[in-house]
């Protein structure tokens, strides 16, 4: 059945843990995408990681029949989409493979930051919206509530608003019903030219990279030469299927519908996401639009503790950057730590998730940098560069400028946490843009500076909050600040992984905590050390660890000062020194790690 019109392609999206993959899993089970045996829960997410934190980190997609109350036949293409602010770009490529997306409220929690988010991207792009309200079976669910925050905050009608509960599957049929009903079918006509968005890509052991396609025109069969508008470069179709939501290979794909190909690829650098597909022989003059590529934001370094898992490491950054082209990595090396690498990331969950795979999959025991941001520096020559490694900074004459990059963030809160999220926002430079009310819960706008937003402002909102605020944020630009980079010297030796880049009015204090940090868990050598931070050629803070003392004089007997007890004396000065002077300091593995606690500790 190829009737364009009895095609429905929609988007879950929601705040996380609102029940998107929940939801997905009763509609799949509905229309008998698997029987009662195959059935589990998140049937959508595949990594082990997804099931066990509760989350979708790929977006995920479905190809559904249903028979409708009308008695006629329907496909539904359904795209299970990401909720966590790391992984937005997910959710906004999924939804250009769409016309209408279900937003799915948790009728207890009410509206979140990541519900506002994913509600503008899908307007933005004039999608039909169906709001729903989930988990009516518990008991602190409050449907009349919920549809008024929505009214309020979003800004959607919510007088056709389906109830229904993901676990009891109450309310599923009226929400099946609404697709059919309320969702436009797809544009679009098999007769004209082929013309294919790439949605997604990944990367297969036996097959190689799949491409998962939204035909809009024309058709995708079997055998047929396609090529790649981006770089020009032409394929052979070898394979077209869907996924039900197992690969199921089929002859063909027709204008509206939602698959896969497999063209023999082996690299993802080839298949950017967003291009466009066309016929070889018939092919199209203007591509679509696409989407902004994703851009790494978080940068740290990675290195395995024992130097021995280097190739280890390699190998495993290699294989998840075959199904993850948001992930970069280039080799670094650093005096401390030995040989490792510096790679971006999209946030700081993004980071969490890639190093508990390489640990998980990979079986290798990882040291974290401190994580950053990229810098624009401008230089007294009239020079720009992007910064991502405080260790690379030129020096301070040199510099005329520094640009931090700065975000654009929603806070839902209830109302008695404000005063204490207000502070928290100062705290990080921040400069309120607009407060407003819906009900009890206050919604706050906020321009801050992402390196200080990086490491733990999420983990001190939720904490703070007892868990109720929500917090959303994207890119807005760059903005001039006062920025210096802190050295550390140990021994009058600077140790490059220590380095980091912030804001002068918090130097002084952060240099004064590592520092301390520092003194504490160096230990000890026969001579004494300085720890000391720095800015430029200017100490601003220092520490000294004491050196061992053996007492040379025990073998001597009687008291005064004796030239023999003076030459000892002076032997042994001149022997610190020396040992000073060649002497080399271990800093050990514990000490880097005590140097990142404070940073997360805040300053």
């Amino acid at each position: 059945m190829s009737d364009i019109k009895r095609i429905r392609n929609f988007s879950i999206i929601a705040h996380i843990d609102h029940g998107k993959s929940t939801i997905a899993d009763r509609i799949i089970h509905k229309c008998g995408g698997l029987t009662d045996r195959e059935m589990k829960q998140q049937v959508l997410d595949s990594m082990d990681i997804e099931r066990e934190r509760g989350i979708t980190i790929k977006a995920q997609t479905v190809k559904l029949n249903y028979k409708a109350k009308d008695g006629k036949d329907y496909i539904l293409n359904i795209i299970d989409t990401p909720g966590h602010v790391d992984f937005g770009y997910e959710v906004s490529r999924s939804l250009s493979a769409c016309e209408g997306s279900l937003l799915i409220v948790d009728s207890t929690q009410g509206v979140e930051a990541q519900t506002l988010a994913n509600v503008y991207q899908a307007l933005e792009i004039n999608h039909e919206v169906i709001p729903i309200l989930n988990k009516i079976d518990l008991p602190a669910s409050d449907i009349e509530k919920t549809k008024t925050e929505i009214e309020d905050v979003v800004g959607i009608e919510t007088t056709n608003a389906i109830s229904c509960s993901g676990k009891t599957g109450e309310g599923i049929d009226d929400i099946l019903e609404a697709i059919i009903n309320k969702l436009p079918s797809p544009m679009g006509s098999p007769e004209e030219k082929l013309k294919c968005l790439l949605v997604d890509s990944w990367y297969d052991s036996y097959l190689g990279v799949v491409i998962l396609v939204r035909v809009i025109n024309g058709k995708l069969k079997k055998n047929m030469k396609i090529k790649l508008m981006s770089n020009d470069k032409e394929y052979l179709i070898e394979k077209v299927g869907v996924f039900t939501p197992k690969p199921n290979d089929i002859p063909e794909l027709n204008s509206g519908e939602i698959g896969f190909i497999i063209t023999g690829i082996k690299s993802l650098s080839e298949t950017k996401v967003g291009d466009t597909i066309c016929d070889v022989t018939n092919p199209i003059k203007t591509p679509l639009p696409g989407f902004k590529p994703s851009k790494p934001v978080v940068f740290c370094g990675l290195f395995p503790v024992d130097s021995s898992e280097y190739q280890k490491l390699k190998d495993g950054l290699a294989k998840l950057k075959l199904n993850d082209a948001s992930f970069s990595y280039e080799p670094e090396s650093s005096s401390a730590l030995g040989l490792g690498f510096r790679c971006g990331f999209l946030g700081l969950l993004h980071l969490e998730i890639i190093t508990e795979r390489l640990e998980r999959e990979f079986d290798v025991n990882l040291i974290t940098t401190t994580p950053g941001v990229i810098y624009k520096v401008h230089t007294t020559k009239g020079e720009a560069m992007d910064l991502q490694n405080p260790s690379n900074m030129p020096d301070p004459s040199q510099i005329e400028k520094i640009e931090e990059p700065w975000i654009k963030s929603t806070i839902i809160t209830p109302d008695e946490y404000l005063g204490s999220i207000i502070k928290i926002c100062q705290d990080k430079r921040g400069i309120q843009r607009n407060l407003s009310y819906s009900g009890k819960r206050a919604v706050l706008s906020y321009d801050l500076p992402l390196n200080e937003v990086v490491f733990d402002f999420n983990d001190k909102l939720k904490s703070i909050s007892s868990g109720y605020a929500s917090f959303d944020y994207e890119i807005s630009g760059y903005r001039e600040g006062d920025l210096v980079k802190l050295g550390i010297l140990v021994n009058a030796e600077p140790v490059d992984a220590l380095a980091m880049i912030i804001h002068k009015d918090f130097a002084q204090s952060t240099g004064r905590q590592v520092c301390e940090k520092l003194k504490d868990l160096i230990p000890r050598h026969n001579f004494m050390i300085p720890v000391q931070a720095a800015i430029g050629g200017k100490i601003i803070a220092r520490e000294s660890i004491k050196g061992f003392k053996k007492d040379v004089l025990t073998k001597i007997h009687g008291g005064g000062a004796t030239d023999r007890k003076r030459k000892l004396l002076e032997k042994q000065k001149r022997g610190k020194a020396r040992s000073k002077q060649f002497g080399k300091v271990e800093i050990p593995q514990e000490a880097f790690i005590g140097v990142l606690k404070i940073n997360k500790e805040g300053n």
